[in-house]
């Protein structure tokens, strides 16, 4: 009989909009391939302010795949519900506000038993760091403070969205994503990945595997950044 970790299905999208793209059409092929069979589609909005203009532009996005879509919000006043939906679409934005709104409104819980019992979770930039066990590698600002930092928990590794290597000809002396991401690993013992726009990683079967034309980046804790093999998939 398969255990959670062999039902969980995922689609952890780095970026919603490619420059010069609409809206998540270098990863549709990827989609209809993930979706194929749904009809009507879970959305959590909460990574932005405007819940009802982002509903509007997921389903009229959405529904050039043949997908209806029922965001969370319009389950009622609240408290909101997570339709019964075979997937869930959770969408882009601020990070910090996704999660809290999601702790506010008791839907961590709901969202994280329902994909390990099968539900299918896409999740764009936000919606993949969503997915991690915490939300500490996000590049978001703290605009609003959760009780916490613990996510979804249904991948063992961090994802850093919008991943992008350094300018060695850059003059700016902020810090680098590499930097940054060392830091994590001077307080955290988890694998980051490095997801720069226009890839994914496909979770299915207890696997991670990693698709789109630009790839990503490992930060394994001891060990030099290396890039991911495409061609290797790893445990979940």
């Amino acid at each position: 009989m398969a255990g959670p970790a062999l039902e969980k299905k995922l689609l952890l999208i780095s970026n919603s909009v490619c420059h010069g793209r609409p809206y998540l059409d270098h990863c549709a092929d990827a989609i209809r391939q993930f979706l194929g069979g749904v009809t009507t589609i879970a959305f959590v909005p909460y990574a932005a302010k405007d819940w009802d203009g982002y509903a509007r532009q997921v389903r009229s996005a959405l529904a050039g795949f043949g997908l209806k879509v029922e965001s969370v919000h319009e389950t009622g006043a609240g408290p909101h519900t997570l339709p019964d939906h075979p997937a869930v679409f959770v969408g882009g934005g601020n990070t910090f506000r996704l999660l809290k709104t999601l702790q506010d409104r008791g839907l961590l819980d709901q969202i994280r038993r329902r994909v390990l019992d099968g539900m299918r979770y896409m999740g764009s930039s936000a919606g993949a760091n969503l997915a991690c066990p915490t939300i500490k590698t996000t590049n978001d600002m703290p605009i609003v403070q959760p009780a916490d930092f613990h996510a979804l928990g249904l991948v063992s590794f961090q994802i850093n969205p919008h991943y992008i290597d350094a300018d060695p000809n850059s003059t700016h002396m902020g810090e680098t994503r590499e930097k940054r991401i060392a830091e994590f690993h001077e307080e955290n013992d988890l694998t980051v990945v490095g997801l720069r726009e226009g890839s994914w990683i496909v979770v299915d079967q207890g696997r991670a595997t990693l698709h789109g034309e630009t790839g990503a980046k490992l930060f394994v804790p001891g060990k030099a950044p290396a890039e991911w093999d495409r061609q290797t998939g790893w445990p979940a």
